[in-house]
């Protein structure tokens, strides 16, 4: 029987009369010539007017993906749909911390001390470009700006949105360093339609990009965490069209969607999932467990299933409950097919 990795508890905290949800699951137990690369650092814009508007290097771009592939393309992989002018990946590598300012238990972002959070960050941006030098890496904060929650609360949407003031910290401390942002929704009984106007003052700046996470996505009307959520491709064509919106409307660079993912009945219908120049998908697989299990995880749910770009997770604690107890490398999760070109730490 196939084991799936699965996510990690999520911890109750209670601060500032904010009640975050808890979680309690159980652990389910030939090359291109690198030399010829020309590398192609992102500048992040904290403003339209700092954008600039060239064409897209599609022959760098073919060659960076076939690197991907480790030089061996399939039926599958890569997926072949060239960005507009602008477009992150797959020129850069994003190296991603994740989680909520609020909780220690959700996430490295809320975990550490911001200087020392930042700090680590960066060093572990280095390691990725030291494990793939043909790749730059672009760091990123992953912040969770809508948690599902496990009572109702108001409205009956048994979701929770920040205030604005900590996404606004969010997006200072990635300016700090030269980050780009990612705004999460977790939208328990609410819908993609109803969060995403909601944060559009936000993701209409150029720097910040969208995660949607299917596990909260209770379609049955279900409490959060009581059993894994769903999102059919209708509801990620929703949000890729509504951020496709955003870059014509305000003149923006390509928008990256991260969709998280660990088992197939997460995301359905993938083949109806539609391409668009303006947003680049990257299908996450945010499992936890022993190297292994993510792998197989990894080729049930990103490899089988090709979308437009694959992502990984790995996770500070979690990963190392089981033997043997420790994280994968770089190296290693830079082995898999396709090789990921967004890293999320938790």
């Amino acid at each position: 029987m196939i084991k799936y990795a699965l996510r990690p508890t999520l911890a109750v905290a209670l601060l500032l009369g904010i009640a975050f949800s808890a979680c309690n699951k159980t652990d389910a137990n030939k090359v291109p010539d690198k030399t010829n690369l020309k590398k192609k650092q992102v500048t992040i814009a904290f403003d339209s007017s700092e954008i600039e508007h060239v064409h897209i290097d599609t022959a760098l771009y073919d060659t960076l993906q076939l690197h991907l592939v480790h030089g061996k393309p399939n039926a599958k992989w890569p997926v072949k749909s060239y960005p507009l002018p602008g477009a992150i990946l797959p020129f850069n590598r994003v190296v991603a911390y994740y989680g909520n300012f609020y909780s220690k238990g959700m996430g490295i972002l809320g975990e550490l001390p911001t200087e020392e959070m930042l700090n680590k960050l960066q060093a572990e941006a280095r390691n990725w470009e030291a494990a793939d030098p043909t790749i730059p890496v672009v760091p990123a904060l992953h912040y969770i700006a809508v948690t599902a929650q496990r009572s109702p609360g108001a409205g009956a949407k048994y979701r929770l949105r920040m205030p604005d003031h900590q996404i606004e910290k969010a997006l200072e401390l990635a300016k700090s360093i030269n980050a780009i942002v990612f705004l999460d929704v977790q939208i328990g009984h609410s819908s993609l339609q109803e969060e995403l106007p909601a944060l559009e003052h936000f993701l209409k700046l150029p720097q910040v990009h969208l995660g949607i996470d299917p596990e909260y996505s209770m379609k049955g009307g279900e409490i959060p965490c009581a059993k894994i959520g769903t999102y059919d491709a209708a509801d990620i064509n929703y949000a890729s069209a509504y951020l496709a919106g955003l870059v014509k409307k305000f003149e923006l660079p390509p928008k990256i969607l991260v969709v998280h993912r660990f088992t197939r009945d997460m995301v359905t219908n993938y083949k109806q999932i539609a391409l668009r120049p303006e947003v680049q998908i990257v299908m996450n697989m945010d499992g936890f467990g022993f190297p292994a299990k993510k792998i197989s995880s990894y080729e049930i749910a990103i490899s089988t299933e090709p979308i437009q770009f694959a992502g990984f997770k790995l996770f500070y604690k979690n990963d190392k409950l089981t033997a043997p107890y420790r994280l994968m490398t770089p190296k290693e999760v830079l082995n898999l097919f396709p090789s990921p070109v967004y890293i999320q730490y938790q």
